[in-house]
């Protein structure tokens, strides 16, 4: 698939936005089946290589859409990318643990289940949903440091750029490797998850073989030194799948994704 393929099918509409900050981008899209609930939550995080002028939440749609059917609720936040005023380091992060937060805020009033929670990432916003995983282990005096993290349980990574350090180095990934110095002001011990392990929660990577733009040697590369860290982290490799696919909901990669979101949130 190439992204037209995705991006002119009409864009299913989300359930309501929540602003969490005074920026057009600090907001969140909620997805709610019908019912009273409890609702089982998913905190879906786009891509885009951190950068608003690629990609915003709305990208999330379809497969929002695709787990609201299923009677799953989603919270997809939105954040100032690098391109943006206030984006780039602290803010990016800033954002995105802000809009997770807020979850927490609101989950009362919309009867959201979130425990257990799980986190799905896609491309860089596979990174930011690891990393939101990981902040109870930022380091002390890191300016990304904020009050208490909502906690997650399980971390589904869909072609993720997990180890910021290894996606800096050439010819890094689609995202290039000047934009990891844009996001991270040269900062790995509070950005690069590997920095952070172990995260104490369960991750699992899926990537497709086919993937250009982001190399599915990525997953392989970050999953083992979690691994000898002392994490659960898996990996599942899909056949016949680019990058796009990934976030199509009649994909096997997304079929895989179903599957994963399901027994994580079988476990309590």
């Amino acid at each position: 698939m190439v992204w037209p393929d995705l991006l002119t099918r009409e864009r299913p509409k989300e359930s309501a936005s929540i602003p969490y900050g005074p920026s057009g981008l600090q907001v969140v899209d909620l997805w709610l089946p019908p019912g009273k609930g409890p609702h089982p939550t998913v905190l879906m995080v786009h891509g885009g290589c951190w950068q608003t002028e690629i990609a915003d939440r709305r990208i999330m749609n379809w497969i929002s859409d695709d787990l609201r059917k299923r009677g799953i609720a989603v919270w997809n936040i939105d954040y100032r990318g690098v391109d943006r005023e206030g984006g780039g380091y602290p803010g990016t992060f800033l954002d995105a643990a802000a809009a997770a937060d807020a979850l927490r805020q609101h989950a009362p009033r919309y009867n959201l289940d979130i425990s257990p929670l799980v986190a799905v990432g896609h491309s860089a916003g596979g990174h930011l949903a690891l990393w939101l995983a990981a902040r109870n282990r930022l380091p002390a005096g890191s300016p990304l440091r904020t009050g208490t993290p909502l906690p997650i349980h399980t971390v589904i990574s869909l072609g993720g750029l997990p180890d910021l350090e290894e996606a800096a180095r050439p010819p890094g990934s689609g995202c290039g490797t000047e934009i990891i110095g844009k996001l991270t002001g040269g900062n790995f011990a509070d950005t690069s998850v590997p920095r952070l392990s172990p995260l104490g929660v369960r991750q699992v990577l899926i990537n497709g073989l086919q993937d250009k733009i982001i190399p599915p040697a990525y997953a392989e590369g970050y999953a083992r030194p979690m691994r000898a860290a002392g994490d659960r982290v898996e990996v599942r490799m899909i056949d016949r799948t680019g990058h796009v696919e990934l976030i199509a909901p009649e994909s096997a990669a997304w079929a895989a994704t179903v599957e994963e979101v399901k027994e994580a949130l079988r476990r309590r």
